[in-house]
């Protein structure tokens, strides 16, 4: 590593140029993870939630709670396998979004969810015992910042239902719109009016282990589906997330091709060094990790500097903006980065090896 440290610190200013370069592709990629972790939250905060393992749907409704309508004669077959086993709830569950106008005139967005008395879904005791009495809605914290009070009456726009805020508990997002919980009987009204006829969008099972459903759900005629599989329902998750990977993979791609490029013109430039290095005795192998190690040095310092950047970045990014830097997908970002650009540098592999003694003892400049 004599050779590679003596390099780095000669040529100090061309190695900090494609240092910034790495270090700029690793501010970009961390801070596209942030945004990638905070759009997925706000879409699926919600849903995560809830104290669920699986939910069955309506056959075809491709996890989306819109396409799902079930009613009791589906409900009958879960309630009858829970009667019989110990370690299974099943509970509907009616999702719906609402546009909802308050006394000053402004209109909010509502994620309603619709859970039935006595629920397990219910997020907080609070929340249950509220929601047993009257008709109201319990709201998401988040909506507190709009200056909505306990009390305050919200209409439902396209039914002109008038509802009282009852209360509020953390409760997320779901498909980027703040959730807000009412009776299920409250739910049905506002979607079906009185013509409900039992009607809700899924049964939401818990189950202490795991549990094969298949019998149960072939009887029901429902599908069902794990929580995590049911993130897919929600409103441009699947579009959101493929975005957010595309546009990561190709700034991996690039930051190997700068790598590559970057270290093929450095071995041309040193080629005399490399041959006289040969000339002395010095081996490929020893020639090679001298060359890998001086990358090495620079790829990991410049990478850990742009990931720490985006750290510092992202604590003042406003907490309006879907934004949530996470260690796990951190780390996984700035490992790929050095791997893909130690990865880029191997093109540059034979030409070092290739490399002929003669060349340090040319008189050819």
């Amino acid at each position: 590593m004599f050779l590679a440290l003596k390099d780095l610190r000669v040529a100090r200013g061309r190695f900090a140029l494609v240092g910034v370069v790495i270090g700029l592709v690793a501010l970009l990629t961390t801070v596209l993870s942030g945004l990638a972790n905070g759009l997925v939250n706000d879409g699926i905060s919600g849903l995560r939630g809830l104290p669920l393992t699986h939910l069955a749907l309506q056959p075809g409704a491709q996890s989306s709670f819109s396409r799902s309508t079930l009613t009791d004669i589906n409900l009958e077959p879960w309630q009858d396998t829970v009667s019989k086993r110990e370690g299974i709830e099943v509970s509907p569950l009616g999702v719906s979004f609402f546009n909802a106008k308050r006394t000053n005139g402004d209109t909010i967005d509502i994620a309603l969810f619709g859970i039935a008395p006595g629920s397990f879904l219910a997020p907080r005791p609070d929340a249950q015992a509220a929601l047993a009495g009257r008709a109201g809605l319990v709201l998401s914290d988040e909506f507190k910042s709009t200056g909505i009070k306990v009390g305050d009456e919200l209409t439902i726009v396209g039914v002109d239902t008038k509802l009282p805020v009852l209360g509020f508990t953390y409760a997320g997002s779901y498909g980027h719109v703040d959730i807000a919980f009412s009776s299920l009987q409250t739910w049905q009204s506002l979607v079906f009016g009185d013509n409900a006829k039992g009607r809700f969008s899924a049964i939401a099972v818990r189950a202490e282990s795991d549990t094969a459903f298949a019998a149960i759900d072939k009887r029901a005629g429902t599908d069902i589906e794990t929580k995590d599989a049911a993130y897919a329902g929600s409103p441009g998750y699947s579009a959101e997330s493929a975005t957010m990977t595309l546009i990561r993979g190709f700034l991996l791609v690039i930051s190997a091709l700068i790598v590559g490029a970057f270290f093929t013109v450095w071995t041309i430039q040193r080629s005399r060094q490399i041959g006289l290095l040969k000339a002395l005795g010095a081996s490929n192998a020893y020639v090679l990790r001298d060359a890998l190690g001086q990358l090495a040095i620079v790829l990991v310092s410049a990478v850990v500097v742009g990931a720490a950047v985006a750290l510092g970045l992202g604590a003042l990014v406003p907490k309006a903006v879907p934004f949530s830097l996470q260690a796990s997908p951190i780390i996984t970002s700035v490992v790929t980065l050095v791997v893909l650009g130690m990865a880029g540098s191997l093109v540059a592999v034979r030409r070092i090896t290739s490399v002929d003694p003669i060349v340090a003892l040319s008189t050819e400049n």
